[in-house]
């Protein structure tokens, strides 16, 4: 892989407060033109630091107000289990994220949802495609931060 550099660096902090940002643009922000700004976003997109661009959402304004943590704990830890539960929590499109955790905690899942009845149904959606020991969740009351860019 190659060395990213403090201008590589500046040149992702600008995509990611924002990707839709012409070449022109963040080249005069970082002081290359906009050739050369082209060939470094490609170079890090070839060696996999970019690994896509999206658009941000306002998931309130779409009616996905709740934000949950669902704290997942199991008793199965084969590798058919892991399977199962990675291909179900992949193809339920209200969860946003899941991790495996050290701790006493197995699996962490944040999702978002309309409401408690939209949680319920992601719940029993769950739990009707994977078995799950003890399942607990908390629902965010203030976003106090959320943020998907990394500290260069």
């Amino acid at each position: 892989m190659r060395e990213i550099d403090d201008i590589d660096r500046r040149i992702l902090t600008e995509l990611q407060r924002d990707a839709g940002q012409s070449l022109d643009t963040i080249g005069e922000k970082v002081g290359l033109s906009r050739n050369a700004c082209w060939r470094r976003i490609g170079a890090l997109e070839k060696a996999g630091v970019i690994r896509g661009r999206v658009t941000l959402l306002d998931a309130a304004k779409l009616g996905l107000s709740l934000t949950v943590f669902i704290q997942v704990r199991t008793s199965a830890h084969a590798a058919d289990w892991l399977k199962t539960f990675s291909t179900a929590t992949k193809t339920i499109p209200e969860i946003m994220g899941v991790y495996r955790m050290s701790g006493d905690l197995d699996y962490l899942i944040r999702a978002q949802v309309a409401d408690m009845a939209g949680y319920d149904r992601l719940y029993q959606t769950l739990i009707s495609k994977v078995p799950l020991s003890d399942v607990s969740a908390s629902f965010v009351m203030e976003e106090i931060k959320e943020t998907t860019a990394l500290p260069l």
